[in-house]
């Protein structure tokens, strides 16, 4: 058998092993995904707000130490 036989054997033997794996992993739900989703977006559009705002404060500060230093 030479190498390429050799490495299309392996390949077909790992895409099995894949096939495998796959069928036993628990999938989430619809409904899951969906929940899991929105609480993702909450947090993303949370912590932008937040970081937003505390981007504003800093900015609004450091102009007042500039204008001081001036």
């Amino acid at each position: 058998m030479n190498s390429k036989e050799k490495w299309w054997k392996r390949f077909i033997n790992y895409l099995r092993d894949v096939r495998n794996e796959a069928k036993k992993v628990t999938w989430p739900s619809r409904r899951e995904v969906a929940n899991t989703t929105l609480v993702v977006i909450v947090a993303v559009i949370f912590f932008g707000f937040y970081l937003f705002l505390w981007d504003v404060i800093f900015s609004w500060v450091l102009a007042k130490v500039e204008a001081l230093l001036r």
